[in-house]
């Protein structure tokens, strides 16, 4: 049977010369006030229960013997007492009840008025009105258009209530259009899977913004060769990637170490005295406490391990750093995920402790922060590359002194005048921002992706070039995220690092973190050979800028 809710006084419009009868104003069911009823007593009772459990943990602290009761505590022993009793005893009652009520219903209704089918009927259809989708509810998207720019439709919810993506795009782009009174002629909008961003990537979608990819290599790193995606609008970028890739498989290839794997988030709880905060900062470091607080952090996933817990205090106020692995994504959502259980779980036995926000940038995400140049947060790589001195001279143009010369002067006495914070190289975040942009990395994280100090210096009685790059904050994924859209799936899977490593997890993500590295290593490679060389501007005048007659470009 189904239970259908009418309002109490149901307004109806009679047809011009019936009378009007006076239906009787409908009664709550009893069988809702008992399931009201004993919601109140169960919701009482685990009250009381709570309150107990925090007077008896109160007294065990302060020694206080548990026969020593108050009034407040006999009162609620006696509440607890009564609420069981209760409900031990009626809680069942409402549905021992509803056949009784169910065949009461019934048999009410057959007894009513001839119209009261009729009725059922019209609410029936009253209810598929309100259910039926706007689509049906429109006749033309042109209606739908008016709608959302008159506000009676929200511009979010046309996904949900129309059930298609792409037509809820583009009814999005023309009500834009209308509303700015700009024209968005140029910005594709066909060609796109909207669904595959639903949800996870992006929200309110109009399109989708075309960046050119390219592919510099092959990169020949650890014995394995890598063609390397590059998503940019910058002239010169790819070419000169290339270029570096090319000196350094002349010379036998580049190698590579990851130095650690650790995403982090840092929340920030506050206190009402500095010394309770470092109680708990003594607590959360102390390594006794450490597999305790592994296992509650670790129930997050089935990926997550926590590896570390550091806390600075300001004030009362206690910034936390936990750091774990997270398998083949990238993490942020995973070790949010373990940090909250573990406030909950800190919450039992610090009660005072007010958590004021999940993330106090110790993280620290998308900022240029020390921490991260220092302890690292992602992957930390360092990758390095003997180029041999012929190669300096026939592919790079320049020679071994002059750049170990200039990368002194420039990377790092040059970044150590501008005070710069993990900014010791020539472009690393070219190279970074185009493989993430090609691969569906967050964009933004290329801010401490970016970290860099490349290193130069004569080897082999001075005749070869050792060059290396030191990353300690790589964050990057294969699965999650923008990883899941065809374009970036592909360039992933170009590079053999598509989805999660089924041999060993998290094998994936850390190879993508060495081939960002290799890469830099290569971009860095050329780009401080064509300032030494001073081709630089010469570079840029023939690749940077724009030219539609291919054949000046040949020449």
């Amino acid at each position: 049977m189904v239970v259908r809710r009418r309002p109490s006084n149901p307004v109806r419009s009679n047809p011009v010369g019936e009378p009007k009868t006076n239906k009787p104003h409908s009664q709550p069911p009893p069988l809702l006030l008992l399931y009201l009823t004993n919601a109140l007593f169960l919701a009482f009772f685990f009250s009381v229960a709570q309150f107990l459990l925090y007077r008896w943990r109160d007294k065990i602290r302060s020694s206080t013997p548990l026969n020593s009761v108050t009034f407040s505590e006999l009162a609620a022993i006696l509440s607890l007492l009564f609420s069981f009793i209760y409900l031990t005893s009626f809680f069942s009652i409402g549905l021992m009840l509803h056949p009784f009520l169910s065949s009461s219903s019934s048999s009410t209704r057959s007894s009513s008025s001839p119209s009261s089918e009729k009725d059922d009927k019209d609410e029936d259809r009253d209810t598929k009105l309100i259910a039926k989708p706007i689509q049906q509810a429109h006749s033309s998207d042109e209606d739908i258009v008016n709608s959302v720019v008159s506000g009676t439709v929200s511009s979010y919810s046309l996904e949900s209530e129309l059930g298609d993506c792409k037509r809820a795009a583009v009814i999005r782009r023309t009500a834009v259009e209308k509303v700015t009174t700009r024209s968005l002629e140029g910005l594709p909008v066909e060609g796109f899977d909207y669904e595959s961003i639903l949800g996870q990537c992006c929200e309110m979608p109009i399109g989708y913004v075309q960046i050119p990819v390219g592919v510099a290599g092959p990169l020949l790193l650890d014995g394995k060769e890598y063609t390397v995606p590059m998503a940019t609008t910058e002239g010169c970028l790819v070419a000169s990637t290339n270029r570096g890739c090319k000196a350094i498989h002349a010379s036998g290839g580049a190698s590579s170490e990851v130095l650690g794997d650790s995403m982090t988030r840092a929340p920030v709880v506050r206190f009402g005295s500095a010394k309770r905060a470092a109680q708990l900062k003594f607590y959360l470091e102390d390594p006794e406490n450490f597999d305790s607080l592994s296992v509650v952090f670790n129930k997050s996933s089935r990926f997550a391990r926590l590896q570390s817990i550091k806390a600075a205090i300001a004030g009362k106020n206690l910034y936390i750093r936990f750091g774990c692995s997270t398998g083949d994504a990238m993490g942020m959502n995973m070790v949010s995920k373990g940090v909250q259980n573990v406030l909950d779980y800190l919450q039992t036995d610090f009660p005072d402790m007010d958590v004021i926000g999940i993330s106090g940038n110790y993280c620290s995400d998308k900022k240029a922060a020390a921490v991260n140049w220092i302890e690292g947060r992602g992957k930390s790589v360092v990758c390095e590359a003997v180029i041999k001195e012929e190669v300096v001279k026939k592919v790079l143009k320049t020679s071994v002194e002059a750049l170990v010369e200039l990368n002194m002067l420039k990377n790092l006495t040059g970044s150590a005048i501008a005070g710069a914070l993990g900014g010791f190289n020539a472009h690393a975040s070219n190279i970074v921002s185009a493989i993430y942009l090609a691969t569906g990395q967050d964009p933004a994280q290329n801010v401490e992706s970016s970290h860099c100090i490349t290193m130069m210096e004569a080897v082999n009685d001075g005749k070869d070039l050792h060059v290396s790059v030191t990353m300690p904050s790589v964050e990057v994924g294969t699965v999650g995220g923008g990883t899941q859209l065809a374009s970036q799936s592909a360039c992933l899977n170009l590079l053999g690092v598509k989805g999660a490593s089924k041999d060993s997890p998290g094998a994936n993500s850390k190879q993508l973190a060495t081939i960002v590295a290799g890469s830099v290593l290569a971009g860095e490679l050329s780009l401080m050979s064509a300032i030494a060389a001073g081709q630089l501007v010469k570079s840029h005048m023939k690749y940077n800028r724009s030219s539609r007659d291919i054949s000046n470009i040949v020449t």
